[in-house]
């Protein structure tokens, strides 16, 4: 007969793997890093330039420690994060430092491009406060009929466990992309019919001039 304690364990077990998907369908979740536009992603008051967009990776390198923002003049950072489509944003994961640089506070706003400090003032479309989270598995789960339509994503990291500076290895964003269709037919038509365009006209303008 089968010890109860064993399968009692097993129950447990089995609880958090029916709660955890498999590593594989976890990283593909996390995979809104993708739609990301790095170049024109900030991070404000960033200790080394450019170092903001490294905590933007794949879930499975999550744990790489080389790359990492961390803030500069106090403990605030601010993530200004463009998308290349509309994203329905369902969770965000925030990875830090087993010591008091970990972030304790997140301010999330939709859709305001070029975020400054100044504009944390306005009231936030949701605020977490934020447990220490050194593996990366810790989600925090957005209000999604408030972040059902989002183009830009501001992360204001308002506030961390004491320290003077604070450090992120990694921000971890969940939910569905859609593709901006009407922007890129835009695109498309313009530049079919500029050059064609421009063409005729350097090839008409001889002519009607002889003629005339």
């Amino acid at each position: 007969a089968m010890s109860h304690g064993h399968s009692h364990g097993g129950g447990g077990c089995r609880c958090a793997a029916e709660r955890e998907e498999p590593p594989e369908q976890r990283g593909l979740a996390y995979g809104l890093y993708l739609r990301i536009d790095l170049e024109r992603l900030q991070c404000l008051n960033e200790s080394r330039e450019g170092s903001g967009r490294g905590v933007f990776k794949p879930w499975e390198e999550r744990s790489d420690r080389s790359k990492f923002v961390e803030s500069d003049a106090d403990e605030e950072l601010l993530f200004n994060i463009p998308f290349t489509g509309n994203v329905k944003l369902k969770g965000i994961i925030i990875m830090g430092e087993d010591d008091d640089s970990h972030p304790s506070e997140m301010r999330l706003y939709k859709n305001i491009p070029q975020m400054s400090f100044d504009d944390t003032e306005r009231e936030p479309d949701q605020t977490f406060s934020l447990n220490r989270d050194l593996t990366g598995e810790l989600e925090y789960a957005t209000k999604i009929s408030r972040f059902s339509n989002v183009y830009h994503l501001s992360i204001h990291i308002s506030k961390n466990f004491g320290a003077d500076t604070t450090k992120v290895f990694y921000i971890g964003l969940r939910g569905e992309w859609t593709e901006l269709r009407r922007h890129e037919v835009t695109i498309c038509n313009y530049e079919a019919s500029a050059n064609p365009a421009d063409h005729r006209v350097h090839q008409v303008t001889p002519q009607t001039h002889f003629i005339s």
